[in-house]
């Protein structure tokens, strides 16, 4: 009986031992794992700042908002009548998060209206701006926002009006307000 009593003495330390080293071996796939999700959200959360372009929103992985939003819009004809006739009299800046939800919205939007009106896109600026909103240090601006799409309409160097966050009316009815000289009032204006 002492030796069935030993060798289940030993046979348990034994196997405790292996336990510990099963759940240590365990510990490091979790830390690993944990480690490889960090980075795959960090990936997910890759986001562009400072001067940016059309052609950086049309790159992966901002492509897989911008072009089917772009692909899809189809503004008012009547509208957009509006918009031509008026747009190229403006310079226009943006600020912009590539990982907002409502810049995501209304960005290719702006894209198509500009194509379709054949505006010259050397009139234009594109800021985007991380989630706290700074800028970039190398990148230097005068104009206040706090939301983002902040989209500025300036004429002559001064600032006509803007468009924040999201639509009164349409996006592109909102736009025609403002480029045609209508009374036109984003959702925060005091």
């Amino acid at each position: 009986m002492k030796v069935l009593s030993i060798a289940l003495f030993i046979s348990a330390a034994l196997s405790c031992g292996n336990a510990t080293n099963e759940n240590k071996a365990n510990e490091r796939e979790t830390a690993a794992a944990t480690e490889n999700i960090a980075e795959q959200e960090a990936e997910q959360e890759e986001m562009l700042t400072g001067v940016i372009s059309k052609k950086d929103l049309q790159q992966a992985p901002y492509n897989s908002w911008f072009e089917p939003t772009f692909n899809s819009y189809e503004p008012s004809s009547e509208v957009l009548e509006v918009i031509k006739n008026n747009i190229n009299d403006y310079e226009i800046e943006i600020f912009m998060g590539t990982w907002c939800a409502d810049s995501q919205r209304e960005i290719p939007k702006l894209f198509k209206i500009l194509e379709e009106s054949d505006y010259d896109l050397e009139k234009l600026e594109i800021v985007a701006v991380d989630r706290n909103k700074t800028l970039p240090k190398n990148v230097e601006h005068t104009a206040e926002f706090q939301m983002v799409p902040t989209i500025i309409f300036y004429k002559n160097e001064e600032e006509v009006n803007r468009f924040v966050e999201f639509s009164q009316e349409s996006f592109e009815e909102d736009i025609a307000k403002i480029v045609s000289g209508e009374e036109y009032t984003n959702p925060y204006a005091e």
